[in-house]
Formats: structure tokens, C-alpha cells, sequence
């Protein structure tokens, strides 16, 4: 008797835990990357945003506020496919937006895919997969785990910002084409034609009707966060004398790729949600109790940012109408999906640097790496070396890659080789650190920059010598900016959590880019993605 009521109890307990569970599971994940999103723009343009957008996603959710990328490069690539697999570089391989392929013997673009067919143009535009990337993303084990019935779907811009995130068994993933077309195109990949809902967004021109005049949503005067708009630090638009506002952009679109443009406007960003509403309805995304997941890329900040630059007005208008383009998303969500039914999280690629001759305008030090000289006085010293004009085989994302043939013709230790060519590296202006492939695969780091270099080295796509530049030093023409470093300006991005088993809260305590798609597995429930090595967010996710 007294073994049936233990029983008996332990029934009444479990039961109702695992309901809890099961209903706690939300019906749609959305998973948000804003492209080239500093942390800082959170606060620094806080009092300048509405309460819908922004504001309600740090005020009724979870922020991180002090997250990081763990490795480099941080580029788009490597950036959406590393939160949405749990990993970095060194295991999912997107080492980099394109890398030198030393087995094909030739630069390949991390999305490419020849043996795809383009569906929605004719142009080679659509030839993409996520071939390249070798793991499983959180999006892929949630369609494992409901025996492919919880939907994917990858949107963005941008075609790696749409691809990667959704993983390799999506449903879709949508990217646009510019140019002529100004479509929402994909590829054979994930189907044969497109959805009708698809041709009918791009029937009805939506696009197009973003060809109008960008001018500052609220009197400029008030876009105190930001410098002056007209400065020498802008590129601007072809057709236009200075970057400054107005712009005219069904004026000067002829010149600058006609729909093209949009992407480098935040009514690019627009554009996204309103394809995004789109496809939740199409795709009738949260509608039934098996998880579905969206994947959503903001691609236009980025496009600003190389453009114009962190401290631009541009940068700042960019913002404030992404603030808005949430809230428009948040509110259709509340009405599609039911407000308690879905859970989000927001987070950027990477960040970006300041616009370098700002910099020094400041006295701040920061520079521009010449890599024309560096190449010329490189070969050089590669040649009077080592007796060879042919030992290096390939140079590019910071990556030295040895002519492996040539290193065996010429009788030489690679180790060595790579000791002298880190040596004569370590004396050259403006590179701060240096690190060789046999320093990488036989020893650990475990802070600073060599554990973000060796978390971003993958052991058969990386080169042989990785150099770091110093802090402030970039790659880039002297006006507009970029991003690629480990350093805090490229790895501090926004995290935050809202929605159905999100408690809110905040922290300061670290956190990394790789734990977000633990995190996700972990509150619906499935396996984490293959590769994972990063842990779920229990201080969020254990919170009562």
C-alpha cells in the first residue's frame, strides 16, 4: 500500500511537470541578427528609440550585456553561421565571408553552390547553398526532432545572412536580388519554383516603392549621438557630391545598381519585415503546436556602417527606423502568432570600428594597413629568403597559405619556415601579433587573442601564419568602415532575449555568441546542433 501511494505521488508530481514542459514550448522562434551591430548603439541611441521596438525587448526580456564573439574573423559568414550552430570557425568552417580553397586551388564564397540551379532569376545570383557549412544548425535539430514537421524558413538580404542561419534541411531561404530585378529569389536547393505567395510579393513591387527620397525621420538637429553629417570620414552614393541628407534614391539608382540601393538604406530593412510578415502568413508559421523557426537577418545596418561609417547620421536614422521596422514586427507577431506564443532573440554578426581617420582626427590611435607595400616588401623578403618566388601560394583574410609542393621541392622544415616568415611578420608597422600552424595545433590558448585566432582556425581550410593587426588598424579605404577583428569593437554585440520562456532580467557577466543556439535547444527541448561548444544561458534560463 504504502509503495502504490509513493507512486501514486510521484505521478501527481511528474505529470504536471512535464505539461509544464510541453507547455511551455513556444510555437514560432524567431532568430534576429542585426548585421554589424555594435552593443553600444543599444544605449547610445536608448533615448531616441520608441517603446515598441527596442525598448520592449530589453524592458520585458532578458539583455546580455556583455557579450562577445569568442574567435576571429568576425565577418558575416562565419558570424550567422556561429549563432545559430552553437560553434565557431574551428568546427562548423566558415572560416571566413570567402577563403582560399587550397584544395581547389582557388578563392570560394562561403554560400556558392555551381551544382544549384538560381530559382526566381536567371542570373547566377541563386546558386547558393549551405554545403560549406560542415554542422547542424539549432534549426536543423529542431526539424530532426519533429520528424521534419516544425518548418524553417531564412530570410535576409543578404543570400549568406538567409542561408546559413536556416541551416542545411530549411524549408526556404529567401535572399534579394538588386540590380534590374529587385526580387526575393532562392535556389534549387530548397526547391524547383516558387511559393505563390513569394511571386506575388515580388509582383506587387514593394521594392519600389522604397525608391523615394531618404531624408532624417526626425529633425536632424535633435541626432545629438551622432557627428556632423557632412565630414571627410563618409563615402556617400554615386550621383549625389556629398553624403549628407537628403537622398534622393529613385534619382540616383540608375547609378548605383537601381534596387540595389535599397540595401544600403534602412528601407532595405523595411523591406525584410514586411517579406518576413509575408512569409509567416504564406508558411503559416506558429500555427500549430510544433515549433516552427524563422531566421531573420537585418542586412542594410551593414551596409550603412561600411558606408558611412559608426559615428554617421546615417548610422543613427538606420537605427531609429530598424526601431520602428521592430516594433511593425512585434505587433504582427502579437496578432499572427498570439503574443505568448512565441520566443525571440536578437543579437548581431559581429560589430564594427570606428571610421579610422575620425580616429585620428581625435588623437586616438588607428590607422590603415598598406597591403599593396606589404605584399611588394613580402614577396621580397620571401625570395631573397628562401631562393623561391613561388613558396607562397596564397595571401588573404590576414592568412598566409605555404606552397606546400615548393616547401618539399626546396628541402625545407615548414615549421622553420613559418618561425622565419612569423619573425620577419612581427617586425613589419602596424601588425601586433602573429601565430603559425604548428603553434595553433599542438598548443591551447585560453584567453586574449590567441584563443580567438585558435577558435577561428579551422585545421584543414585556415592558412599557415595568421597576423593580427593592432587595435584601431584595418583593411579598407580611408572612408566608410569595416569590421574582422577580435577586438572589442568587432566582438561586444547585443544579446537579448523576449518572449515565452524568457524571464526578464539582465547581467553583466559574459557571455558568448556560441551559446545562443545551445540556449534555444535547450528551451525547446531537442538535441543541440552536432558541433556545439558552447553552453545554454542557465543564468536566464534558471532564473524564477
Amino acid at each position: 500500500m504504502k509503495r502504490y501511494f509513493l507512486a501514486l505521488s510521484l505521478l501527481i508530481f511528474i505529470l504536471p511537470l512535464r505539461a509544464q514542459v510541453v507547455e511551455e514550448k513556444p510555437k514560432l522562434v524567431i532568430g534576429i541578427v542585426v548585421d554589424q551591430m555594435r552593443y553600444d548603439y543599444l544605449t547610445r541611441f536608448w533615448d531616441k528609440f520608441e517603446e515598441g521596438g527596442f525598448k520592449r525587448l530589453v524592458n520585458k526580456g532578458y539583455n546580455f550585456k556583455n557579450n562577445h564573439f569568442n574567435y576571429v574573423p568576425t565577418y558575416t559568414g562565419p558570424g550567422h553561421a556561429s549563432v545559430f550552430t552553437g560553434t565557431t570557425p574551428a568546427y562548423h568552417g566558415v572560416i571566413s565571408n570567402s577563403w582560399y580553397d587550397k584544395f581547389e586551388k582557388q578563392e570560394v564564397y562561403c554560400a556558392s553552390d555551381y551544382s544549384v540551379e538560381s530559382v526566381g532569376t536567371e542570373t547566377r545570383a541563386g546558386k547558393m547553398s549551405p554545403h560549406r557549412m560542415k554542422s547542424t544548425s539549432f534549426a536543423d535539430e529542431n526539424r530532426l526532432h519533429t520528424q521534419m514537421k516544425g518548418k524553417t524558413i531564412g530570410i535576409a538580404l543578404k543570400d549568406r545572412g538567409a542561408i546559413l542561419p536556416a541551416g542545411h534541411a530549411a524549408n526556404a531561404a529567401y535572399w534579394f536580388k538588386g540590380g534590374e530585378e529587385g526580387n526575393w529569389i532562392t535556389s534549387s536547393y530548397y526547391m524547383n519554383e516558387l511559393p505563390d505567395w513569394v511571386s506575388e510579393f515580388n509582383d506587387s513591387d514593394i521594392a519600389g516603392s522604397y525608391l523615394k527620397t531618404w531624408n532624417t525621420l526626425k529633425n536632424i538637429d535633435t541626432y545629438t549621438e551622432s557627428g556632423d553629417d557632412h565630414n571627410n570620414f563618409e563615402f556617400g552614393f554615386n550621383g549625389k557630391e556629398t553624403a549628407t541628407f537628403p537622398y534622393d534614391l529613385k534619382k540616383i539608382a540608375p547609378e548605383n545598381a537601381n534596387y540595389e540601393i535599397i540595401k544600403a538604406t534602412p528601407f532595405g530593412n523595411d523591406l525584410t519585415v514586411e517579406f518576413a510578415k509575408a512569409a509567416i502568413k504564406g508558411e503559416k508559421l506558429g500555427s500549430d503546436n510544433i515549433t516552427d523557426v524563422l531566421t531573420l537577418s537585418f542586412s542594410s545596418t551593414d551596409y550603412v556602417g561600411h558606408n558611412f561609417g559608426v559615428n554617421s547620421k546615417e548610422i543613427q536614422d538606420t537605427y531609429m527606423r530598424l526601431d520602428l521596422a521592430l516594433a511593425d514586427l512585434l505587433n504582427y507577431l502579437d496578432k499572427q502568432v498570439g503574443e505568448d506564443n512565441y520566443t525571440l532573440f536578437l543579437t548581431a554578426d559581429h560589430g564594427g570600428v570606428d571610421v579610422p581617420s575620425y580616429l585620428n582626427s581625435k588623437k586616438i590611435p588607428a590607422g590603415y594597413f598598406n597591403e599593396a607595400k606589404f605584399r611588394e616588401e613580402f614577396e621580397s623578403f620571401i625570395t631573397n629568403k628562401f631562393d623561391s618566388d613561388s613558396l607562397i601560394e596564397n595571401i588573404s583574410n590576414s592568412q598566409i597559405f605555404l606552397n606546400y609542393e615548393m616547401v618539399k621541392k626546396k628541402k625545407l622544415n615548414v615549421a622553420e619556415v613559418e618561425t622565419e616568415i612569423a619573425h620577419y611578420l612581427l617586425q613589419q608597422e602596424d601588425i601586433s601579433r602573429v601565430f603559425t600552424r604548428s603553434q595553433l595545433e599542438s598548443g591551447s590558448y585560453v584567453e586574449g587573442i590567441g584563443e580567438l585566432v585558435q577558435n577561428g582556425f579551422n585545421q584543414k581550410r585556415s592558412g599557415d601564419i595568421i597576423f593580427v593587426l593592432d587595435p584601431g588598424y584595418i583593411i579598407y579605404p580611408e572612408t566608410g568602415s569595416t569590421h574582422g577583428s577580435g577586438f572589442a569593437y568587432d566582438t561586444h554585440a547585443p544579446l537579448l532575449f523576449y518572449g515565452k520562456g524568457i524571464k526578464h532580467g539582465s547581467t553583466t557577466e559574459r557571455s558568448e555568441i556560441i551559446d545562443i543556439a545551445p540556449t534555444i535547444s535547450a528551451l525547446l527541448g531537442i538535441a543541440f546542433p552536432n558541433a556545439s561548444t558552447g553552453k545554454p544561458l542557465n543564468i536566464m534560463l534558471d532564473s524564477k
